[in-house]
């Protein structure tokens, strides 16, 4: 399913900052968890970070922890990753999945979710 949408990547240089959106029309995110994931070429997609519905709880993975941040701006149904600090390793395709649940969690386990976008290219690079 492409029933999500991400934007917001781009090229930037280390230490540099980009915000990413994870956004629906056919559904109210609010009551999803949402999951980011990243995929670099030859790597395996892993887990960046994920908010339970309602935003109970959220998780990230250590090599993002201090520098990205998720969060929800229900007014414009949209889930944003705010990435600071950035460095080459982060270049990657950054997907956002998305699974109803009233269950205050969320995992990185990318088949938990039910519903993903396209992906949007993140580049770090001098």
């Amino acid at each position: 399913q492409l029933q999500l949408v991400e934007s917001g990547g781009g090229f930037v240089q280390p230490g540099g900052s980009l915000r990413l959106s994870c956004a629906a029309s056919r559904f109210t995110l609010r009551f999803y968890a949402i999951g980011w994931f990243r995929q670099a070429p030859g790597k395996e997609r892993e887990g960046v970070s994920c908010v339970s519905s309602n935003s109970g709880s959220t998780n990230y993975a250590d090599s993002v922890k201090g520098r990205f941040t998720i969060s929800r701006d229900n007014a414009s149904n949209t889930v944003y990753l705010q990435m600071n600090s950035l460095k080459p390793e982060d270049t990657a395709t950054y997907y956002c999945e998305a699974r109803h649940t009233i269950q205050a969690m969320c995992v990185f386990d990318a088949q938990w979710y039910g519903d993903w976008g396209q992906g949007t290219q993140v580049t770090v690079s001098s």
